[in-house]
């Protein structure tokens, strides 16, 4: 058995993120010493480990939880793992496709912008600004809104 704090250093973080995994179910609840300590089983820095390279992916803490717990119960998640990461990759290249039509507008301004500066004297103001004025539709969202902001909601970030 080892302590919060043998887990958390052999695990690269904090004895909070292993109490935090523990209260979100990622860790199972574990018996306390004599004198308070939490008692992680062996291996339990390598559940952190999978816990963070997830996250990292994309997984949230509550997917997550789900799955581990399926896991702890015997059965194989793993047609469910797979299903949510393809979820997720299909959503990565939504918000690519997103970002690379926001660049080609922005590299379109900027063009616009570099033709402006050329006809404009030195010194005095090309309207660079107001140019983007004309960009937009009255009552239209402007084109460098993430979607969902042009839509008038904001998505929870996790």
């Amino acid at each position: 058995m080892r302590r919060a704090g043998e887990v958390a250093r052999a695990a690269g973080v904090s004895t909070d993120t292993i109490r935090h995994y523990e209260r979100k179910g990622l860790l199972p609840r574990v018996a306390r010493s004599s004198n308070g300590y939490r008692e992680y089983p062996e291996g339990t820095e390598r559940t952190v480990r999978l816990i963070r390279n997830a996250l990292a992916v994309g997984f949230s803490l509550e997917e997550l939880s789900r799955i581990l717990a399926v896991r702890a119960r015997g059965e194989a998640p793993c047609r469910t793992v797979r299903a949510l990461a393809g979820e997720k990759l299909r959503a990565m290249d939504d918000r690519l496709a997103e970002l690379q039509g926001a660049r080609d507008r922005l590299q379109a301004v900027l063009a616009d912008w570099d033709a402006r500066l050329l006809r404009t004297p030195a010194g005095q103001r090309a309207g660079l600004l107001e140019a983007l004025a004309g960009l937009v539709g009255e009552g239209a969202p402007p084109p460098f809104l993430p979607p969902e902001l042009r839509r008038g909601r904001v998505r929870a970030r996790r």
